[in-house]
């Protein structure tokens, strides 16, 4: 066993794990989008190898809402989700809960249960070729109003549809303000109806975004949450509750939530009792993949096997996935550490 915090890559890519916070949005493969883009006789916004080169934010959301656009069909949708499980095979994962944002795809606007299923088809494909499972979590924008929350959610419970395993809301909190109270009986429906709930929280929004998200919105597990760490009471709230957080370390020094590693509260969130997991967010826009975070925090906390497959099991836990699954994934991390 390794107690020196030092792993090769290819130790994390065998390690037996989920990914719990990850988004369609931020997975788009540059030669997709150009081949999507030629086809479609749509210029690019720039050449392709600076396809991810944003200058700011105003940038970034416009081109995911020019590339998004170009996910146009249905066929397009089942290409880019059997490319996810693609993706999540070369990374080692066994299972993920992925966000989508059907407000960011406009050709399907008002029609979101078409886009589930075109999701669904590729997913299946994936699936019967030997690829991981994917469970989706449908997201709000956090600038939707309560009545739209209201909507999606009564339609997914129509709907059932079983790929759909979770309700979600995302967005920038420091932009929108605090939407907890707005979200309340959207989330309240969902949990009653038995879909779970995951919440972005105390990202650009401080731990009281943390709080509302358990105590306003019942999330079972909370996408971010590091600045919870800046509050001890929403802290012990999270241990108490047994409420994990997906993390992301490359998006949040990417997006200046912390200066660097060292300042990342995720190993000080662990050491404190809160169950942490390790994620992408948007692997592609990015340029990361898991087995890189996972290296990353290894490397900067001196985490040995012990702590590694603690997280690797929280990922697992907290995932979305069914019960057998997440029994298959368990068995598998308890023979890692004999190899590694």
């Amino acid at each position: 066993m390794r107690v020196d915090g030092t792993h090769s890559h290819n130790s994390f890519h065998a390690l037996p794990k989920a990914e719990v916070h990850v988004h369609l949005e931020g997975c788009f493969e540059p030669a997709t989008l150009e081949n999507w883009a030629k086809q479609a006789s749509v210029p690019m916004p720039r050449p392709r190898d600076q396809l991810f080169s944003f200058k700011g934010l105003a940038d970034f959301l416009e081109f995911l809402d020019w590339a998004c656009g170009l996910a146009s069909t249905s066929e397009r949708l089942a290409e880019m989700a059997y490319g996810f499980c693609k993706r999540l095979a070369a990374d080692g994962t066994g299972y993920a809960d992925l966000i989508i944002n059907p407000t960011h795809w406009a050709a399907w606007h008002g029609r979101t249960k078409s886009l589930i299923n075109a999701l669904d088809a590729g997913f299946k494909a994936a699936e019967q070729d030997g690829l991981p499972p994917v469970g989706l979590c449908i997201s709000l924008l956090r600038t939707q109003s309560a009545d739209e929350a209201v909507e999606l959610v009564e339609s997914l419970v129509a709907w059932r549809h079983p790929r759909v395993v979770a309700l979600s809301v995302d967005g920038n909190e420091a932009a929108a303000g605090r939407t907890g109270p707005r979200f309340a009986e959207a989330f309240r429906r969902a949990g009653s109806a038995g879909l779970r709930r995951t919440v972005h929280a105390g990202e650009s929004s401080g731990p009281e975004g943390v709080r509302d998200a358990i105590e306003l919105l019942g999330a079972d597990r909370i996408d971010h949450g590091v600045r919870a760490i800046e509050d001890a009471r929403v802290v012990a709230l999270l241990i108490e509750r047994g409420i994990p957080l997906g993390i992301c370390p490359t998006s949040n020094l990417t997006l200046k939530v912390y200066p660097s590693l060292q300042a990342h509260p995720i190993d000080s969130l662990r050491k404190a009792g809160v169950r942490v997991s390790v994620n992408t967010d948007d692997p592609s826009l990015l340029a990361t993949n898991l087995p890189s975070e996972y290296g990353l925090v290894s490397a900067a906390f001196g985490w040995n096997d012990d702590i590694v497959s603690d997280v690797a099991r929280t990922s697992i836990d907290a995932s979305f996935a069914n019960a057998d699954v997440k029994i298959r994934l368990k068995a598998a991390l308890a023979g890692w550490q004999s190899q590694y």
